[in-house]
């Protein structure tokens, strides 16, 4: 098969290499205009022989002095950032040596004569097709009897540049090279492809720009982070006008520039990212995770852009442990943290979803948590846990990995060793170094050096040194240019040549431990008449010259040294544990956060600066904060039990000592609207006010009272005001369901008076209570609980007014905070922002149960502890608790809006959450119970005229939703005959007594469980009231369980459950009652024994009483 020739180009970017990442040379900035095609009678340069079916076809001279031009820029750009292989640099200085046109001597690298059946042009135009990825399927010889897919024939997933690489489409791809021939320019179908691509297009400095519109076109964006995860390396990505530094924060990896005070983040992971590493130019960036459906990301470093995801790298969730990449990128090594770990290389710039080769290593070497490649070959990788090192080399050919386990005990070298931190080849001789944490070098020898890369050779590993460089543990090994670099517990760091000879070190900076250490990735550049070097530790005393580096410690702080000049300059202070505590201000934007190592900072947000910050004493954790209504107030509760009231704006304190009558940690704290009484909650359940009095003509604060009122956790304390005066109110809820409000004005020196106790709950669990805004002329308390649901509760009888089902992600809501009037502009909409478990959302009120009126997005995987709302109700923070991360979101209201028009009107997206919808079953046989109850108010055998209405009696309404399969208690269904009943009754004073179909369709979808029942609520219920049996089960004796339904729960009378009993046994005809006398639930002769087993366990309920099905997957 022929194919016509390219029109020789310099700037052709066609040429790729299969599964593989080639740097080949930029691609112009405008797309060069297709040539005219040949006239017919124009002359031709004449073609190769061709020496079979498999030759690709025939160049002509223009194409290969085209070729002679790329290679000759090529060759500088792939050797520089790319090692070529020998075979792919013969190609590459053939082409630029000799061209097709030049005189028929001999090429360098070969005589002239055609060998082996081709040509010597054929031959220098097959490699150079090898070496820019250009061979086809044709040209790929395979042993008839050989079933392994070349590595040729693997789909690329992206081509890299010298200046970037772009995803393409692959389909388009092979249709271009493997199936269109003939006339067809191959420039031209490529062009829009290179226009398209953001990764190709993308520059090293276009990554932090100003967002737009169209990023935030999502109701919560992320804006910034605050702090970040110091268990985890930091990387400087660039060092000069720009100083960029990569580091994680929860499940998002960060690009910050220390300069412009800018961040761009990696967003993609669903959970805490566990490791990351990035390539020798910066320019590729991996991320890992660890949790359910756990990701491994690559990402381009200029555009932010993930370029390859891994799904299937862990399935069973265990994550990534350790990864690192080769020095040319292309490939990736990945440790899982399963209890048995899983080694994989992957090829990550092929479109493939396996690993390339991969091993699983023993039970009984530790946990391998750090891993990296040999810079001068990637076939060769070192790993070590704590005790044990390992040794890999690997053939991509043969998919294979051989794995070395050196012998070291404190025997070998008679002395204690330590434990292992980190690992690296030595650049200089055929060995392997090994820091420990008893301040020593362990140096490994490879015998014998490897002779072939075709095929692997068991090599001999030794460990034939040990070097106590110093007393103090090493915690960090790498190496730059031709230094060896360690740093360790001290904050330490030091430089050694290739004989382990110190060349320089670095005490005098007092920093606390090094866990990082990253080097700039541009070589030093020397001005000699500025330059301010230190002379190095050596007899000659020359001038000790390296890279700037970044500085990673343990407390959490990021230091940029620069060496010119020995400049040290603080990057990043953050909280080194975990984030509990954060604060808005109410009228400026500032944010208030607090950590548990003491350290409390002010931020102002919009500006994303620092503005002060305090440092408490050691082993004071900052628990929770609130500024008071003015804003020149800070209140501080911490874990000692301590009570902190400071200046808002200096962090002094206002008050000679603090507080100290809680006898453990502060978790709650409020200031009243006034600003006139603080109340604090701790985890002994106890509620203490605090208040101002006048002492010497001077405002002072005092301790009022505290009272042990709850007998669980304390979930919420809030102040409000009272509706007839301006009086301040003060109400605690529990999750031991009671809401409690104290009478503050009759309370005094030591005592809390009591106003009101309301029980909330029957089974669920209050979670949080804010108040509702004034949206409707009756005082609201909302409470959310944890089946999902959101109560609205009359502030004054504390009846239960509303019932409706609030947003479901995965966990119930935790905390709720109103939006503050500014964010609605005008509108007379609401809004709440909510955090559940790990995501952050809005509402948009009032609350009627439609699901499109609610967003959410993953704000902390592992947890959010607590959110605060900015005054103009812009953004939404949230702290992450022991991921030592507070995130700011940015609203967008109109998002949110938008996707309620878009869930349709009415009652269209409510039909949604019924089994069918509107036109299902289900809600047909919902009409029939509904218009079958009328039938049945009005009564069954009259022979009166019927009164057809579109509305029952609220008489009928528990018969129908038990109908359905809805079976409430007694107090739920007096909380919707009570919401149906009072409805209206604040606008017209009247109660409702019927109720009509719509109507019942919310009431019934707001009210039901949001997951319905499963066997799995059964198994909880008898685990938690049973006893275990011979087999194990837990079971409840037939006595007891009879027991247990006549006097705990809603009480059932012996009537009631003979009834029930009789019907679920079919006993009776339908309708007939057994008689209440016969039924003796203590006495030997039960009638009932017959029917129940002396033991009952949640299978046999489920399934022999109830009649239920029992899912296999149970």
């Amino acid at each position: 098969m022929e194919r016509k020739d390219r029109e020789g180009s310099s700037d052709d970017s066609g040429f790729h290499r299969k599964g593989s990442m080639e740097r080949i040379p930029e691609a112009p900035s405008e797309p060069e205009a297709p040539k005219e095609p040949s006239a017919p009678g124009e002359s031709e340069v004449p073609k190769e022989p061709q020496p079979s079916k498999m030759s690709k076809g025939r160049r002509k001279d223009s194409s290969h002095e085209s070729m002679k031009k790329i290679a000759a820029r090529a060759i500088q750009a792939l050797k520089a950032q790319m090692p070529l292989e020998e075979e792919e640099l013969k190609y590459l200085q053939t082409l630029t040596s000799v061209s097709p046109a030049d005189s028929p001597a001999p090429p360098p690298l070969g005589p002239p004569a055609i060998a082996g059946g081709k040509s010597e042009g054929t031959e220098r135009s097959e490699g150079a097709k090898k070496v820019f990825g250009e061979l086809s399927r044709q040209g790929t010889v395979r042993s008839p009897h050989s079933t392994k897919v070349s590595f040729l024939e693997k789909k690329p997933s992206i081509r890299v540049y010298d200046n970037g690489a772009f995803p393409y489409d692959e389909n388009e791809e092979e249709e271009e090279e493997y199936e269109q021939f003939g006339e067809e320019e191959a420039s031209s179908s490529k062009e829009p492809l290179l226009q398209d691509s953001l990764v190709y297009h993308s520059r090293e400095d276009g990554l932090f720009r100003e967002k737009t519109e169209k990023d935030k076109m999502y109701p919560l964006s992320l804006a910034w982070c605050y702090g970040w995860n110091s268990s985890l390396p930091i990387y400087n990505m660039r060092d000069g006008n720009d100083r960029v530094v990569l580091y994680a924060c929860s499940h998002t990896a960060v690009l910050y520039d220390a300069f412009k005070n800018c961040q761009h983040h990696l967003q993609g992971h669903s959970n805490v990212i566990t490791c990351m590493c990035v390539s020798e130019n910066r320019r590729w960036i991996a991320t890992a995770d660890k949790g359910p459906h756990c990701l491994v990301i690559v990402w381009d470093g200029f555009s932010g852009i993930p370029v390859h995801t891994i799904f299937d790298s862990c399935p069973e969730g265990n994550g990534i442990k350790a990864m690192a990449m080769t020095k040319d990128a292309k490939f990736l090594v990945t440790i899982d943290d399963a209890p048995l770990q899983r080694l994989c290389i992957w090829r990550w710039t092929v479109d493939t979803e396996t690993p390339t080769c991969s091993v699983t290593l023993q039970a009984d070497i530790g946990v391998q948590e750090y891993i990296i490649f040999n810079p001068g070959n990637h076939r060769e990788l070192v790993s070590n846990s704590k005790t044990h090192l390992l040794y890999f080399e690997w053939d991509d050919d043969n998919e294979a990995i051989e794995v070395s386990l050196p012998a070291l005990s404190e025997k070998t070298f008679n002395k204690i060793v330590g434990r292992f931190s980190q690992s690296v080849f030595h650049f200089a001789a055929r060995q392997i170094l090994t820091a420990t944490l008893e301040g020593k070098l362990v140096v490994w020898d490879l015998h014998p050096p490897p002779r072939s890369y075709t095929s692997l050779e068991v090599l001999h590993i030794k460990a034939c040194k040990l070097l106590h460089l110093q007393k103090d543990g090493l915690t960090v090994l790498t190496t730059v240019d031709r230094f060896f670099v360690t740093g360790d517990v001290k904050g330490h760091i030091k430089f050694y040549d290739s004989k382990l000879s110190l060349v320089n070190w670095y005490s005098q900076l007092k920093l606390s431990p090094i866990i990082m250490l990253s080097f700039s990735k541009d070589p030093l550049l020397v001005a000699s008449n500025k330059s301010s070097f230190l002379s190095d530790c050596t007899l000659p005393g020359d001038p000790f010259m390296v890279r700037n580096f970044i500085i990673g410690t343990s407390n959490a702080r990021v230091y940029h040294f620069t060496a010119d000049g020995n400049k040290l300059e603080k990057v990043l202070i953050e909280p080194r544990e975990a984030i509990h505590a954060i604060a808005c201000h109410p009228y400026k934007p500032l944010i208030a956060i607090g950590s548990m190592c003491g350290l409390l900072k002010m931020w102002n947000y919009r500006k994303k600066m620092y503005v002060v910050s305090r440092i408490f004493d050691e082993g004071l954790g900052v628990q929770c904060l609130t500024f008071n209504p003015e804003g020149y107030l800070l209140g501080a509760g911490f874990n000692d039990g301590a009570v902190y009231i400071m200046d808002a704006v200096s962090l002094k304190n206002e008050i000679s000592e603090p507080f100290r009558y809680s006898r453990d940690t502060v978790t709650l704290i409020s200031f009243s609207h006034d600003s006139q009484y603080l109340a604090t909650a701790d985890v002994n359940f106890t509620v203490a006010v605090y208040m101002i009095v006048i002492k010497n003509g001077e405002k002072v604060w005092e301790y009022l009272a505290r009272l042990h009122s709850h007998h669980k956790k304390i979930q919420s304390l809030l102040f409000g005001v009272q509706v007839d005066s301006y009086e301040p109110r003060l109400l605690s809820l529990s999750k031991d369901r009671f809401l409690i409000e104290y009478d503050l004005l009759n309370s005094g020196k030591d005592h809390l008076e009591v106003l009101d106790i309301h029980r909330t709950e029957q089974e669920a669990i209050p979670k949080c209570m804010v108040w509702y805004p004034p949206i409707t002329r009756e005082s609201f308390l909302l409470v959310c609980n944890s089946v999902y649901k959101v109560k609205l509760f009359n502030s004054i009888t504390k009846m239960c007014r509303k019932t409706l089902i609030g947003p479901t992600y995965g966990s119930p809501i935790k905390q709720v905070l109103v939006l503050p009037e500014a964010s609605s502009k005008g509108s007379q909409r609401r809004y709440l922002a909510f955090v559940n478990k790990d995501k952050v959302g809005l509402q948009i009120l009032p609350v009627d149960g439609n699901p499109h009126k609610t967003a959410a997005i993953i704000c902390h995987p592992s947890g959010v502890s607590s959110m605060a709302v900015s005054y103009d109700g812009t953004h939404v923070f949230t702290a992450g608790g022991e991921d030592h991360s507070v995130l700011q979101w940015e609203i967008n209201l109109r998002a949110l809006e938008a996707a309620v028009h878009l869930g349709g009107e009415d009652l269209t997206p409510f039909y949604g959450l019924l089994d069918g919808g509107r036109e299902g079953e289900f809600y047909k046989e919902l009409e029939d119970y509904f218009y079958y109850s009328q039938l049945r108010s009005q009564g069954i055998d009259t022979m009166e005229t019927r009164q057809v209405s579109t509305r029952i009696p609220l008489s009928e309404l528990p018969f129908v939703m038990r109908a359905i399969g809805f079976y409430p208690s007694e107090e739920q269904i007096d909380d919707m005959l009570n919401e149906i009943k009072f409805g209206e009754y604040v606008d017209t004073g009247k109660l409702a007594d019927s109720i009509d179909l719509p109507e019942f369709v919310k009431l019934y979808i707001n009210h039901r469980p949001p997951f319905g029942q499963t066997i799995s609520d059964i198994r909880k219920a008898f685990k938690i009231l049973g006893t275990p049996n011979e087999d194990g089960e837990m079971a409840i004796e037939r006595e007891h369980f009879l027991e247990l339904l006549l006097t705990k729960g809603e009480h059932m009378t012996e009537e009631e459950l003979s009834d029930c009993f009789t019907v679920l046994f079919g006993l009776n005809p339908e309708g007939w009652k057994s008689e209440p006398a016969t039924l003796d639930y203590k006495g030997s002769n039960i009638r009932l024994e017959e029917e129940l087993p002396e033991e009952i366990t949640a299978e046999i309920f489920t399934s022999d009483i109830l009649g239920l099905p029992i899912p296999e997957d149970f």
